[in-house]
C-alpha cells in the first residue's frame, strides 16, 4: 500500500514537474516574442525620429537659379559627360547638379557615387545581382524594400519603374544622401550607410572601429580629383 501510494506520489510530482517545464517553456517563448518585438519597435521609433529630425530641418532655400549659375552647371555637366565616355548624358548632369546645389551637397560626389553604383556604366536600366534582400535597380542601385521610404520622406511618388528612370533615381540618390549626411554629419559613415545599410554600417563601424570603408574613401577621393581637374580645365 505504501509502494502504491510512493509510486502515485512520484507520478503526480513528475506531471507537476512536465507541466512546469511546458509552462516555463511557452512563458520563455512569449518573452522571446516580446523581446523582438520590442527591439523591432525600438528601431522603428529610432527611424522615425530621424525622419522627423530630418523634415524639419532648416528649409532648404530654393531661389531662383540665375544664368551665371546655369552656365557653371552646364559646365560641370560636361565634366560629367567627358569623363563617362558620354555615358552619363549632359542632361543628367545638368539636372544631377542642379538638384545637388539645392541641398548643397557636392554634386562630383553625387557624380562618383553613381559611377562606384554603376561600375561606370551609368545604366538606368541596371538590375544588381539577387540578394538575401532582392535586386536593387537604376543608376542609384536602390532595392524595392527601401526605396518606397525615401521617396516618402523627400515627397516624391513611388511606383517600382521608376526607379529605372535616371532623373528620379538621380534625385531619390541626393534626398537619401542629404538624409544620411543630416543624421551623421559626415561623409565616412553617410556613403558607408548608402552601400551597406543603416544597420550595415553600424556594424561596419563595430567591426572595425571607423566608418572609413573603401566604398567611402573611393567616392570621396575620386570626387576631389575630378572635381580638381575640372576646375583646372
Amino acid at each position: 500500500m505504501r509502494r502504491d501510494f510512493t509510486v502515485a506520489l512520484l507520478a503526480i510530482v513528475s506531471t507537476i514537474a512536465i507541466i512546469f517545464i511546458l509552462s516555463f517553456k511557452h512563458y520563455q517563448t512569449q518573452i522571446d516574442a516580446l523581446t523582438t518585438k520590442n527591439k523591432f519597435l525600438m528601431q522603428q521609433n529610432e527611424q522615425l525620429e530621424a525622419e522627423i529630425s530630418y523634415n524639419e530641418k532648416t528649409l532648404i532655400d530654393l531661389e531662383k537659379t540665375n544664368y551665371l549659375d546655369w552656365a557653371s552647371l552646364e559646365t560641370t555637366a560636361k565634366s560629367f559627360t567627358e569623363d563617362s565616355s558620354g555615358n552619363f548624358k549632359t542632361s543628367w548632369g545638368i539636372y544631377l547638379a542642379n538638384e545637388a546645389k539645392k541641398y548643397a551637397i557636392d554634386p562630383y560626389l553625387v557624380y562618383e557615387l553613381l559611377k562606384v553604383e554603376t561600375g561606370g556604366t551609368f545604366n538606368p536600366k541596371l538590375v544588381g545581382p539577387e540578394t538575401k534582400y532582392g535586386h536593387a535597380y537604376g543608376m542609384s542601385q536602390f532595392m524595392k524594400n527601401t526605396a518606397p521610404w525615401i521617396a516618402d520622406m523627400a515627397g516624391l511618388p513611388y511606383e517600382d519603374k521608376l526607379l529605372l528612370d535616371p532623373y528620379y533615381s538621380i534625385q531619390l540618390s541626393i534626398c537619401y544622401l542629404d538624409y544620411l549626411h543630416h543624421e551623421y554629419g559626415n561623409w565616412d559613415e553617410a556613403l558607408t550607410a548608402y552601400h551597406r545599410g543603416i544597420a550595415g554600417m553600424e556594424a561596419y563601424k563595430q567591426k572595425n572601429g571607423t566608418a572609413k570603408s573603401d566604398y567611402a574613401l573611393t567616392i570621396q577621393q575620386n570626387a576631389k580629383t575630378h572635381r580638381t581637374v575640372a576646375f583646372a580645365n
